[in-house]
């Protein structure tokens, strides 16, 4: 195997503890790894599956990350494609001083944003994995949702290596387009979710459905798009607008866990339905998603998952 070691600069501020735990969501996520100090991954580049390590060695306010790629070979192309994956999965461009400052002159937010400062937004890299993350989680507890998902990329996700410990990268539309959905049972999932993954992967597969093409569209128009598949309803679509296509104006209303949240926060003597959610969050507007995922931290602090 060979290594390639660089840095990248995130704008400021950034914290990699934080956005990986918005990534991974919880402890037992097998595809994001978390040590508490270093990120691994196994991606599926265009060249071959790479094992990706990243930690922080700057500060919050002056971040400095170091990756290094391992491989069984490099090229300029693969270097540059892990780096603009890494970038779009850890929200390293993304410029949230709007955010702060409205922050600042909001007395409820201020306290939440200031103790996960340096949290970036962010996204699944591929159009197959946000697809398959919502349709896993549908109706059922993140934690199991996520044990799922855990069985998905162990059983189907390419790996580096033949070896039983060896990382697993998501598994993509071509490893899933062929198998029958009674595969998917055998994993834990309904007949039905695994006939809309099978579904999907041929959409990608077939350039029907496309990332480039959805994020073209305004909010509206990739809800539509998205309504329209089967299998996918309002929660999944925002849950892909959000955790996919970087929408972080968009609070995913009908997530159950996220209004029992949102109540904690508010101290809300009722919990809020998808309409209730809404007029909420007007007066953070255009920030809802990073209202999600803070209070997602909130809850993962409270577990006692982050230090």
């Amino acid at each position: 195997m060979n290594s390639v070691t660089f840095t990248l600069k995130p704008l400021s501020p950034f914290r990699l503890d934080l956005t990986v735990w918005v990534l991974r969501r919880r402890p037992d996520n097998l595809l994001d790894r978390w040590d508490g100090y270093t990120y691994r991954r196994a991606l599926a580049l265009k060249g071959g599956i790479t094992i990706a390590t990243v930690c922080q060695a700057g500060t919050t306010a002056s971040p400095e990350l170091l990756v290094t790629l391992l491989a069984s070979r490099f090229d300029t192309d693969m270097t540059e494609e892990a780096t603009a994956l890494l970038e779009r999965m850890l929200g390293l461009c993304i410029d949230l001083s709007g955010f702060y400052d409205l922050a600042a002159r909001d007395r409820k937010l201020s306290v939440l944003a200031e103790r996960f400062r340096g949290m970036k937004p962010p996204r699944f890299p591929t159009l197959f994995e946000g697809f398959a993350n919502a349709i896993a989680c549908q109706q059922l507890t993140l934690t199991f949702g996520i044990q799922l998902l855990n069985r998905l990329v162990q059983t189907f996700g390419p790996s580096h290596s033949p070896d039983a410990d060896a990382l697993h990268a998501f598994a993509r539309p071509v490893d899933v387009a062929g198998l029958d959905s009674a595969v998917f049972r055998t994993l834990g999932f309904s007949r039905r979710k695994g006939e809309t993954l099978i579904e999907l992967a041929h959409g990608i597969l077939s350039g029907r459905l496309d990332m480039e093409a959805l994020e073209a569209l305004d909010d509206e128009a990739v809800l539509r798009a998205l309504c329209s598949l089967r299998g996918i309803g309002r929660w999944s679509a925002e849950y892909i607008l959000l955790r996919t296509l970087g929408r972080i104006n968009v609070f995913p209303g009908d997530d159950v866990g996220a209004q029992k949240n949102l109540q904690r926060w508010l101290q809300l003597q009722e919990q809020p339905d998808y309409q209730g959610v809404r007029k909420l969050l007007v007066r953070w507007q255009p920030y809802e998603g990073l209202i999600y995922f803070h209070l997602l931290l909130d809850r993962l602090a409270v577990a006692g998952h982050l230090p």
